[in-house]
């Protein structure tokens, strides 16, 4: 079977040119047996904090357990309620419930995809215990009133980024702005290991020690359990490898941004095609480039035939979720997530795109919402 002419995401490309440098990093690991957590996790820490410009960063299995024990160690419990975004991965929503807690979903601003600050503030009950924002597709959320809100009402600030390595607000980092930041280092992501891993960054010394002691069993030191943890460490060999591509992931970005920018210019005037918005004041990571679409089905399938492979990233809100009918958000009640999930395309979107794969999707995208009535006969 011929490959696709556009791949949506290609790691063997960004793989190959490390290949000897990984395998340097393996023979490593099996040298020292540094294999789950030590010296090689304590670094990448070092570094990875350093690049946020975070007093702390803590390697963890996932970034859901990020999450999960990010909320854990800021106190959020049973009988609490977590505010976030609908439009993010289910991940988001689980590490909630997980706690005990109960997650509660306000609607997101249509224009950047993020959290909107005023559906968060009007959210906000007695049983509100922490808000979390979701960087979504690599941009920050508006997190200057999030934080203003949180402010008022006495409430953590916890950040998903783990789609927004790099992405900055007003100059911060993402991770920074809150109490805590959690990192997905899944290998599609901007800084990917080769297997599962995560952190949580943050300033607060007594946050740090909390998630640290959380993800060896409740440990501060061998067999003496200070509290009921739980399994996540991060591996010694992710820890190498993410060490290795921390030095490339700003120019990896970059390029994203080259990209995006490019997708942008080349889509401009065509009305049937919303382009995603960078919000003033922002550095967008383009983790993802999502467009929204009239029939985003059918033009997915048709852009498939033709060899351009895209996503959707996501189709089905957390809040109508099987997992989540109890809630009792009923279809309807987050109308901006409702209609965005059903109109979001997500086009090929790595640093190792070229100019003229960029142009291909571009030019076939255009073609294909200009002629609804080719996909209605295939």
């Amino acid at each position: 079977m011929p490959s696709p002419a556009v791949p949506f995401l290609d790691l063997r490309a960004a793989h190959d040119p490390l290949r000897p440098r990984l395998r340097a990093a393996l023979d490593e690991a099996l040298d020292t047996s540094a294999f789950a957590g030590g010296p090689f996790v304590e670094r990448f820490e070092s570094e990875f904090a350093r690049f946020c410009g975070s007093r702390h960063a803590i390697g963890v299995g996932s970034g859901t357990e990020a999450l999960w024990l990010a909320l854990t160690a800021l106190g959020v419990g049973p009988g609490d309620e977590v505010i976030t975004s609908p439009a993010t991965f289910m991940a988001t929503a689980e590490a909630i419930t997980f706690c005990g807690a109960t997650p509660v979903f306000a609607d997101i601003d249509p224009r950047t995809h993020t959290i909107d600050p005023e559906a968060v503030e009007a959210a906000v009950t007695p049983r509100t215990r922490a808000i979390i924002p979701v960087h979504l597709y690599g941009q920050m959320a508006d997190m200057d009133p999030i934080l203003a809100t949180a402010r008022r009402h006495g409430l953590r600030v916890i950040e998903d980024a783990c789609q927004a390595h790099g992405a900055e607000y007003r100059g911060r980092r993402a991770g920074t702005l809150g109490d805590a930041g959690c990192f997905s280092f899944y290998p599609g992501k901007n800084l990917g290991a080769i297997g599962e891993a995560g952190a949580v960054v943050t300033d607060q010394p007594e946050v740090a020690e909390a998630v640290a002691t959380l993800r060896e069993h409740g440990q501060t030191r061998k067999y003496h359990h200070r509290r009921i943890g739980w399994n996540a460490r991060m591996d010694g060999l992710q820890a190498l490898v993410l060490s290795l591509k921390l030095a490339q992931l700003a120019d990896g970005n970059a390029r994203r941004r080259e990209h995006a920018r490019r997708y942008t210019e080349l889509l401009a005037d065509d009305p049937a095609i919303t382009s995603p918005e960078t919000a003033p004041e922002r550095l967008h990571a383009f983790h993802l480039y999502v467009v929204r679409v009239s029939e985003r089905d059918r033009v997915l399938a048709e852009l498939a035939r033709r060899g351009v492979m895209c996503g959707v990233h996501y189709p089905v809100p957390v809040h109508l979720q099987p997992a989540y009918r109890g809630l009792c958000c009923r279809e309807g009640s987050l109308p901006n997530s409702e209609r965005c999930a059903r109109e979001v395309l997500s086009l090929p979107m790595f640093p190792e795109l070229t100019a003229d794969q960029v142009a291909t999707v571009a030019r076939e995208l255009r073609d294909v919402v200009a002629h609804p009535a080719r996909l209605a006969l295939t």
